[in-house]
């Protein structure tokens, strides 16, 4: 019997979903090594190697099987070959940009370090059948929508990303699988969008609360908003200033305006002053920069500080303890305060030990350093990568069940805790 390889639930499965991984057809108690390879659409390849001993009866199930010492990772790891994936250059991190079309995932079953005598494929898709990608171009808003099958109404919700620009759109869709319609928005870096990040228009963001609030296919009376990194500040300033949020969930973001100037209407608030000085650089150039930023609680950087306690919102922060951008714990737990101070409600802070500042949908490898557009090198972004595995699966749960009861008004079960 010739070795196989099965999966479940399919060769086929969405990005965010378990994929679980067995080898039959080998001798009894034969050792093997397993190799997953995925290229991006750039070209990029990224792999994760582990070494295995088959059972008595010849099957290798990774659920029961530990990967033994010497591969990507060892012990028992049912998804590690997924979320070991790493790039063979350095400085390259996964990301998905058609979200209309699947990654390959290329499976390979080594006989030691021979040749392979099993190899499959399988496609990891993010979009379920059903869901609808809508470009969006009305006014200034450049974005693309994704409604999830049937008439809806369903919770909206705007999504966010950083300071890399450019229109994101796999967390988006990812989203929208579980019901929800979510709006993946540019802000910058994008088609007829400034090029640079030197400073945004509240308005425009207010355009597109505006689109969603009104489109036949989203519930009222309020929206969701999901930020990363700048895309974070970026939710906090629409929920401080902006009609019609109901729930802005936050990923390592910051309550402070970083990196650009922040106008609305007669306002105008300042970006947080930066030290170079403080940017450590290792012998390899990588730069560690979780330093650079001035306190925004002290002198004419206070003015920095996003006044959340206008917001009339719930907020909740997913926070990884080891991020390297910036000290996401701080800003959460300064947002926390600065609400409680002004008589609103706490906000959830869900701290991850192990985690770093990248926290994607589950099975994104983690990116532990790549070019930061805004210092001009590569930076740490600090996190190990089964921790950190481990958050972004949690903190998906966590962020759908926020939504869920804050848009939608009942739990969508109960987010499991780490």
């Amino acid at each position: 019997m010739a070795p196989s390889i099965r999966l479940s639930p399919a060769a086929r499965s969405l990005f965010d979903e378990p994929l679980a991984i067995a080898v039959q057809g080998l001798s009894p108690r034969q050792q093997v090594t397993l190799r997953t390879s995925l290229r991006d659409e750039t070209g990029e390849l990224f792999q994760a190697c582990a070494r295995y001993q088959a059972g008595d009866d010849g099957e290798l199930d990774l659920a029961r099987c530990p990967a033994l010492p010497g591969g990507s990772f060892s012990g028992l790891e049912p998804t590690g070959l997924l979320w070991a994936l790493q790039p063979q250059k350095p400085f390259r991190r996964l990301v998905k940009r058609d979200v209309q079309s699947p990654f390959v995932l290329q499976l390979e079953v080594f006989e030691g370090h021979g040749d392979p005598p099993g190899r499959l494929l399988a496609q990891r898709a993010f979009l379920r059948d059903g869901v609808r990608r809508v470009p969006v171009r009305e006014g200034r808003i450049r974005a693309t929508l994704f409604l999830p099958p049937g008439n809806g109404p369903f919770p909206g919700i705007i999504d966010l990303y950083g300071t890399g620009g450019g229109l994101p759109e796999y967390r988006a869709c990812l989203l929208a699988n579980y019901g929800f319609a979510v709006l993946a928005l540019a802000f910058y870096g994008y088609e007829d969008l400034p090029k640079e990040m030197k400073e945004f228009y509240l308005e425009y963001f207010e355009e597109a609360i505006n689109y969603m609030l009104q489109h036949t296919q989203v519930k009222g009376p309020g929206i969701g908003l999901l930020g990363i990194s700048k895309g974070g500040d970026l939710c906090v300033s629409m929920a401080s200033f902006l009609k019609g949020i109901t729930a802005t969930a936050l990923i390592n973001g910051s309550v402070a305006n970083v990196g650009a100037v922040l106008r609305y209407k007669d306002i105008t608030i300042p970006p947080l002053g930066v030290n170079a000085k403080r940017i450590k650089v290792n012998k390899s150039g990588i730069a560690d920069i979780v330093d650079v930023l001035n306190n925004p609680l002290e002198g004419p950087d206070r003015q920095s500080f996003i006044p959340l306690e206008n917001a009339e919102c719930r907020f909740l922060f997913i926070v990884g303890q080891d991020d390297r951008n910036w000290k996401s714990e701080f800003f959460a737990v300064e947002g926390s305060k600065r609400l409680q101070a002004h008589g609103k409600e706490k906000p959830e802070i869900v701290c991850y030990p192990g985690a770093g500042h990248y926290i994607e949908p589950p099975f994104f490898p983690m990116c532990a350093a790549s070019m930061h557009l805004l210092v001009g090198k590569p930076v740490v972004w600090g996190g190990e990568p089964k921790a950190h595995c481990e958050a972004q699966i949690d903190a998906w749960r966590r962020i759908q069940a926020f939504f869920h009861k804050h848009l939608v008004g009942q739990p969508s079960g109960t987010p499991s805790k780490l």
